[in-house]
């Protein structure tokens, strides 16, 4: 699934306006006008490419949305004393998006492990509490799960039906 497609199933599921977006980008630290959100999140046709102004979403982009939108849900984070101010980034070129949207939609959200067995169960899937500790591992780990397609679309699903009923 492409970062677009996350942007706008998650701006459906949590009902977050262009604005706001705008904001979230701004707090990850990256430069997003309004007119600029509506073209990450318009879907391109392939058969129309004279119209093609869709702007991707790369994973750095993608990543600092995640960031700002913890800013944005839970307000900034003070550096504890002897700790440098700098954020490095999560996203490495073959990292695995979904398993970044899991966690840091968790995080934001101040999700507990309970809420995210509901959100999968509403959208219809099962998942045992230890596929999800898998899936928010460290990559790396030992017991780290790449989290597929699927489960990333059944998480925004879960997601929309929770928030918007």
């Amino acid at each position: 699934m492409e970062n677009n497609d996350i942007l706008i199933r998650l701006r459906y599921a949590l009902e977050i306006k262009n604005k706001e977006m705008s904001e979230i980008f701004k707090l990850g630290g990256e430069e997003v006008t309004v007119p600029e959100v509506i073209k990450i999140l318009t879907k391109s046709d392939d058969d129309e490419s004279e119209f093609d102004e869709q702007i991707k979403c790369n994973n750095a982009m993608f990543d600092s949305f995640l960031n700002g939108f913890i800013i944005f849900k839970r307000g900034k984070q003070e550096p504890k004393p002897g700790q440098l101010d700098t954020q490095e980034p999560t996203v490495k070129k073959t990292s695995n998006v979904n398993n970044l949207l899991l966690k840091k939609v968790k995080i934001a959200l101040a999700l507990t492990t309970e809420d995210m067995l509901d959100i999968f169960e509403k959208a219809g899937i099962t998942v045992t509490k230890g596929e999800l500790g898998a899936l928010l591992r460290k990559e790396g780990h030992k017991n780290y799960k790449e989290c597929g397609d699927k489960f990333a679309r059944n998480f925004l699903k879960g997601l929309a039906i929770k928030y918007r009923g």
